[in-house]
């Protein structure tokens, strides 16, 4: 007997319903950002060009925000996309790494260039940028707060935001010792640290990115503690052949084989078992086969 469980209420699809809220925010951040470069580039500021850099890096992010819930939510008329389009939000993530690593590495190398060259830094525009800039990602913010505890999805995006907004104070700190100094060395310095901040972020992002995609148990996840639950289950004798791996960001999925003892229902088998991996671990899509004890075979598969 076999049997799935299907459960789209565990954070599958609740950032559907801050689409507007990332809309908002994508079109704050992205005007934003064409300001901040374009000031970069005329006052000189590399700390404002870093920053500038972060907030693409973002702007990415929150639209691959928007077009995966879009795409999660369409219909397969193909008939071969049995797992949906869930991954196209990863596949988005693994995009903006790749952005925010390009980025750091060239924030970094301009500074490293920079170091005893004299270069002109014009403070003005750092400060005045920089105070933009930190009231639109506090407006970003105050939109995205609530929906963070609620999606992943918008939970990413929000940290995004976060860190933009610590990008802000930097670029502000910036000016403000550029002007009190007069030394354009607190430029590259605070460039500096905002390029390793974004490569520290862009890895960390990665490794979630690729455990996705290489499959691996969600974070948070002992894939022994998920067994010893499902064999507490009433009339399962084993568990055997299980498997935990996110399927997108908020939506954990679960196949196992649960062996039965004798006389035992199977039916109730089934719904407990479900019932168990959605409530206490949070899968949102369980497929359990229910074996009987003297069924073989089970044990010639390799993985």
């Amino acid at each position: 007997m076999s049997g799935h469980g299907h459960s789209h209420a565990v954070g599958s699809h609740a950032g559907g319903r801050y689409r507007w809220r990332l809309s908002v925010s994508f079109a704050l951040v992205g005007s934003f950002f064409v300001v901040e470069l374009v000031y970069g580039l005329l006052s000189g500021s590399l700390a404002l060009l870093s920053d500038a850099g972060h907030m693409a890096a973002d702007v990415v992010a929150l639209g691959a925000a928007l077009v995966a819930t879009r795409i999660a939510t369409r219909p397969d008329t193909t008939g071969r996309r049995t797992y949906g389009s869930y991954r196209a939000e990863v596949f988005a993530s693994l995009l903006s790494v790749a952005l925010m690593l390009a980025v750091a590495v060239y924030v970094v190398i301009e500074a490293v260039g920079r170091i005893g060259s004299g270069a002109e830094v014009s403070s003005g525009p750092m400060l005045v940028v920089g105070g933009i800039g930190l009231a639109v990602n506090l407006v970003a913010l105050l939109l995205l707060r609530s929906g963070a505890a609620e999606s992943l999805n918008v939970k990413g995006a929000y940290l995004e935001v976060v860190a933009d907004t610590a990008g802000s104070v930097g670029v502000i700190a910036a000016g403000w010792l550029v002007a009190a100094t007069g030394q354009a060395f607190w430029d590259t310095l605070v460039a500096l640290a905002i390029g390793v901040f974004v490569a520290v972020r862009a890895v960390a992002l990665g490794r979630e990115v690729f455990a996705v995609l290489g499959q691996h148990a969600p974070a948070g996840m002992d894939p022994a503690a998920v067994a010893d639950d499902l064999a507490a289950v009433d009339g399962v004798k084993d568990v055997h052949d299980l498997h935990l791996w996110t399927l997108t960001s908020g939506m954990n999925v679960a196949t196992a084989h649960l062996v039965t003892a004798d006389r035992a229902n199977g039916h109730a088998v089934l719904d407990q078992a479900r019932d168990l991996l959605r409530d206490r671990h949070g899968v949102a899509h369980a497929t359990l086969q229910v074996e009987p004890a003297d069924h073989t075979g089970c044990d010639r598969v390799g993985w």
